[in-house]
């Protein structure tokens, strides 16, 4: 078995020097303590408090205590962004720890931008504090400290502009800013948005923290919710409870230490019923209750913080919220324990594998020799009829409505540079969709491949340059190197969303360093999802169902470094290490959105990689193929062990829409209301995990995995995961997978050595509306109605289409060729038997082709991907695969 601490994340090569924005509460505390184990140095702590006369010192500097500037402060600010209570004891902080501390003043309140914020795009047109136009995203500028637009309210988020530019000013030197998120996204993107556009690196090492591979010496009930707690304990952190504001917590409670083993028992017992760390009730995340840090580890406490009983003054407020008013507090010298001098070095990092993926590791170090994989009966194999007969005479529903654009790029020669192609190129997007009278946000995800992996850093600037709003699209990038076109650097494959209403896009942008999942830093989101009933023409207005999600090519960069890991035992074990690493990347995204089903994927691996000589593409295939049976079988497993099928991940609301979205607000007492994702979720394919993990044969447990060579990949990656389409909030039995139990033969030619074609099809249904057709009384003739989809995908053999043409590619030509694919992809009575009859006209998403095969394909057949060699997950060569979308 392999160990999971033998893969942690490694240090930082390279410290940043950090702004610890600071509210006084455990988790901005907690979160400045892992930027110090992770290598990184702190220069600077940042507060924002309430508007109101402060101490001498000012709005910047170290202070003092005030006394009773602030007597008469009767409420809690309630900030949907910063910690106020106990804002009077936070200039102690600067002599309790050594580091300069700055402080400014809130200004405004929360503007109602939703739980995603972009500070650049929501519409300002000079920057806080500054008379001046703003300046593009990463430039510091030299904005002054006056006040705001007097045509535009405030957003207390942008009060960190002009507190962080100061800092910079006094430390020139400082180029990073964590904070304590951990599973609000409303207050992470606030954060990385100001960072951003001032030129520094979020750092957020605490996010999904209560999700992360627990220690295996845990308490059992502690991973469940409290693991948080119990690692702040460890570094002796001494947290008070300040404010409560929950039913399960009353006034009684303030005070209590949640870092100790006392506190952190009483709070779990009361808060249990109330949500799992899951959901963050245990933890606080929800606001249900503040806490205030008067003490840690000698290394960063040199003195505590202490408030005498009599200073400390009880104000109740309404709805049950209860908060200490703090009318003094003093700081006494701490007793050298030389094992207190050792507590920071026990901050715990989380294993850089969680159970699933270090059991998917053990699976391919054991991984020698051929390719053995048995293929046996599709889950739900269906005959044609059974699957898909009623779709056959229905009419397609707007199908069109999520669209395939192609841009490609050339005459390098004639345009000077790589930088003028791609100028180009955004040009040509931004004319379509002038022409189409859509928004960038309209676009969902992007595959952009490229001459030259170096070439990336101009290329992503300028694509960039096209989002201004939250939540670009995902994106996947290869380099295909000289497979493109001879005068071709970049070509841009777009899926745009002709038909979106507002709020139907969702999207996850982590830009944050963290132990979860890479940060995307660039104008690329990890994941972007639309609701299945938005294809629809006619989709009812708050409709329901599935969603379907695009995830972002995930390679297997270490999350806190940003770095490629090292190598954990020779070549091979290097590059099985960056397989189940970058795997897991792409379920963690998975399951944060709700996916529960992969209706196909791709893994890409760079050809002649040096750093492995000894491994061929065949046995690259192996391991990607025998990694994704793992991943889906592995809660199979656990649920024919033990009966336990829980994945131990979050998914739901987030915390800031528990709060403050009214379809979520009540969640809090009604455990269960939105139960944990599982990926796969073996019932929205009408199986149960049981059943699943009886079968272990590669086609009766994953969905189907294909494995493309190409030139390069992003930051030097030996793979790279690309999941074609994630289905999330689907109800039991409401996919249908099937496969065509023999070889389909390609229609329309006499010749005995015809093309061989396996097809795949995935299909996803939509509850039934029956509110349709019925008068406003109810009656009427109740006729129900349903959106399904369907990804159809059509993997064609090398050895028999090598055979099939003298002049491959080009004497009947690719349109001519894959017209036979298209054939077959469509929707028809006889569905996977090559007949004719009349059904659907299914889009092409994406062409995957073997240049040995098809070398005139790029640029003359729609979404085509060049690749040095084509893979079934079985090992076999293909000629090309095509990804179809059909809607009915």
């Amino acid at each position: 078995m392999t160990d999971p601490a033998a893969t942690q994340a490694p240090s930082s090569h390279q410290g940043l020097n950090v702004i610890a924005l600071i509210s006084g509460g455990k988790d901005s505390l907690f979160s400045l303590l892992h930027c110090r184990a992770n290598g990184h140095h702190v220069v600077a702590l940042a507060n924002l408090h309430p508007a109101m006369p402060l101490p001498s010192g000012g709005a910047l500097g170290n202070e003092a205590l005030g006394g009773a500037d602030d007597a008469d402060q009767e409420q809690d600010l309630n900030s949907f962004m910063y910690q106020t209570v106990g804002h009077q004891v936070i200039p102690l902080y600067a002599e309790a720890t050594g580091i300069p501390l700055y402080r400014r003043a809130i200004a405004g309140g929360a503007a109602q931008h939703g739980k995603d914020y972009s500070y650049r795009g929501h519409g300002r047109t000079t920057e806080p504090g500054s008379t001046r136009a703003p300046c593009p995203t990463g430039e510091t500028g030299t904005g002054g400290a006056g006040g705001v637009d007097e045509t535009d309210e405030p957003d207390e988020t942008e009060s960190m502009i002009p507190l962080l530019r100061a800092i910079k000013a006094a430390h020139p030197e400082a180029n990073a800013i964590c904070a304590g998120a951990i599973m609000s996204t409303y207050q992470r993107t606030r954060i990385e948005s100001v960072a951003t556009w001032l030129g520094l690196v979020p750092l957020a090492y605490l996010w999904k923290f209560p999700v992360l591979p627990a220690p295996e010496s845990s308490d059992p009930a502690n991973v469940a919710d409290a693991q948080l707690l119990v690692d702040m304990a460890a570094v002796g952190l001494e947290a008070r409870l300040v404010k409560v504001a929950s039913g399960g917590l009353d006034d009684s409670f303030l005070w209590t230490n949640v870092a100790s083993a006392p506190g952190r028992d009483k709070i779990s017992r009361a808060m249990r019923r109330f949500g799992t760390a899951e959901k963050g009730a245990v933890i606080g995340e929800g606001g249900e209750f503040e806490t205030l840090v008067l003490d840690g580890p000698p290394s960063l406490f040199r003195k505590r913080i202490v408030v005498d009983e009599a200073n400390r003054h009880l104000v109740r407020e309404g709805g049950g919220s209860a908060w200490l008013k703090l009318t003094s507090a003093k700081l006494e010298d701490k007793e050298t324990v030389a094992s207190q001098g050792e507590r920071e070095n026990k901050v715990r990092i989380p294993d850089l594998l969680d159970a699933r993926f270090a059991s998917v590791l053990d699976t391919l170090s054991a991984t020698k020799g051929a390719v053995k994989v048995e293929v046996g009966p599709l889950i739900g194999v269906y005959e044609t009829e059974d699957v898909v007969s009623s779709l056959a005479e229905s009419q397609g529903r707007d199908a069109e409505k999520l669209q395939q654009w192609c841009f490609v790029g050339g005459a390098a020669t004639s345009l000077g540079s790589v930088e003028a192609e791609t100028r180009s190129l955004v040009e040509q997007i931004r004319n379509r969709l002038r022409l189409a009278a859509l928004s960038p946000s309209a676009i969902v995800s992007a595959t952009l491949l490229l001459r030259r992996m170096a070439d990336f850093p101009v290329v992503n600037a300028v694509y960039g340059q096209l989002f201004d709003a939250p939540n670009p699209p995902s994106r996947v990038t290869v380099s295909c190197g000289s497979l493109l076109s001879p005068n071709t650097n970049i070509a841009v494959y777009l899926a745009v969303h002709s038909g979106l209403e507002p709020g139907q896009k969702q999207g996850l942008h982590v830009q944050s360093r963290s132990y979860w999942a890479p940060a995307n830093i660039g104008p690329y989101s990890q994941a972007v999802s639309i609701p299945l009933a938005s294809l629809a023409a006619d989709m009812a207005p708050g409709a329901e169902g599935p969603r379907l999600v695009s995830i972002a090519g995930q390679i297997p960069l270490v999350p806190a470094t940003m770095a490629l890991p090292d190598g954990a035992g020779g070549d091979d074990e290097a590059l099985r290490l960056q397989v189940a690493l970058s795997l897991q990347h792409l379920w963690r995204i998975g399951l944060d959105t709700g996916v529960q089903w992969w209706t196909s994927a791709m893994a890409y691996f760079p050809s002649g990689a040096s750093s492995y000589p000894g491994l061929t593409m065949a046995l690259k295939v192996e391991l990607a193929a025998k990694a994704w049976d793992a991943a889906h079988l592995w809660s199979a497993d656990r649920e024919g062990e033990d009966g336990d099928e829980d994945e131990g991940e979050d998914a739901g609301p987030d915390l800031w829409d528990q709060r403050f979205d009214p379809r979520y607000i009540s969640l809090a007492g009604e455990p269960g209301a939105l139960p944990l994702a599982t990926l796969p979720d073996w019932s929205a394919v009408g199986l149960s995990a049981g059943s699943a993990a009886k079968s272990k044969t590669r086609a009766a447990s994953a969905p189907p995995l294909f494995v493309a060579e190409v030139t390069e990949l992003p930051r030097a990656a030996d793979v790279e995961w690309h999941a074609h389409m994630g289905v999330a909030g689907a109800s039991a039995a409401s996919i249908v997978v099937a496969r065509s139990s023999s070889p389909v033969l390609v229609p329309g030619t006499n010749s005995p050595q015809r093309a061989a074609l396996c097809v795949w099809r995935t299909l996803v249904r939509s509850p039934e509306d029956d509110s349709k057709d019925r008068d406003d009384d109810g009656s009427g003739s109740g006729s129900s109605s349903s959106i399904t989809l369907i990804q159809t995908v059509v993997a064609e053999t090398l050895a028999s289409s090598t055979a099939a043409s003298t002049a491959p590619g080009q004497a009947d030509g690719p349109s001519c060729a894959f017209a036979n694919h298209d054939r077959i992809a469509s929707l028809s009575p006889s569905r996977m038997g090559g007949g004719t009859g009349a059904g659907g006209s299914p889009s092409l998403l994406v062409r995957y082709v073997d240049v040995e095969r098809y070398p005139a394909a790029f640029g003359s057949a729609g979404p085509v991907v060049s690749c040095a060699s084509l893979w079934a997950a079985d090992g076999e060569r293909l000629a090309s695969v095509g990804v179809y979308q059909e809607v009915f």
